[in-house]
């Protein structure tokens, strides 16, 4: 199983990024995979799941409102779209197959005036 983050950038506040999780090789078919982000002096952050069959996304407190999870069966790729960016955003984003226990490289989401 490979999982290969992208969409990462630099972006001024208030703007937006849609990250992808392109998920290749074999694995659960009703894999949940979530998404975590690290910033420099903090420990890792979960951000958000995605669960099959789930009705509600499932997100941190941190940025409900603002982030929605979503996927794309067909082309096997989970989206994470950010809006109204804040700073504090700022991180390097990680995808997460905990059923397979694989991680992502990460791509890094920098927010910025």
């Amino acid at each position: 199983v490979e999982l290969v983050e992208s969409g990462g950038g630099l972006v001024q506040p208030g703007g937006s990024l849609r990250l992808s999780c392109r998920i290749s090789g074999f694995t659960e078919q009703d894999h949940v995979v979530t998404w975590y982000r690290l910033s420099p002096g903090k420990e890792r952050e979960w951000v958000a799941s995605d669960r099959p069959g789930d009705l509600f996304d499932n997100v941190a407190d941190s940025v409900k409102g603002r982030v929605t999870i979503s996927r794309d069966n067909t082309e096997n790729i989970v989206y994470l779209q950010m809006n109204n960016l804040k700073t504090e955003d700022t991180a390097i984003y990680y995808c997460y197959l905990p059923g397979d226990d694989k991680w992502g490289q990460g791509t890094q989401v920098t927010v910025s005036s």
